[in-house]
């Protein structure tokens, strides 16, 4: 079975940096696009970031300047690069990729990681 398992986390104060990573195993086809969600306790789930087979990267407003996503593709892994980091960046952050399974026949799904807890707190 295709599993995304995050890694990483941890506390941290403001300012501070922290770089998580998220490695795809199993019976993988391709991978399309993978990304990073994060999640508050009473709070909706939010992308942070994306990152496109070709390299292309998206991210939300609150974390640009601050944050890099990037993959290894021979590693079948995305990592995110967190600077500068603030309290309000606290959550559990989640992998997220779109895979194509063998046989990739079955098409493209989206696979999630169990994710892992980042606090940012003095």
């Amino acid at each position: 079975q295709v599993q995304l398992v995050e890694s990483g986390g941890g506390l941290v104060q403001p300012g501070g940096s922290l770089r998580l990573s998220c490695a795809a195993s199993g019976s993988i086809f391709s991978i399309d696009d993978m990304g990073w969600y994060r999640q508050n306790v009473g709070k909706q789930r939010e992308l942070v970031a994306a990152i496109t087979g070709s390299g292309n990267t998206n991210y939300v407003d609150s974390v640009k300047g601050r944050f890099t996503i990037s993959r290894d593709n021979a590693k079948n892994t995305v990592y995110l690069q967190m600077n500068s980091l603030k309290p309000e960046d606290t959550a559990v952050y989640y992998c997220h990729a779109i895979i194509r399974p063998i046989p990739p026949q079955l098409g493209a799904l989206d696979y999630w990681g169990k994710g892992t807890l980042v606090t940012v707190s003095s």
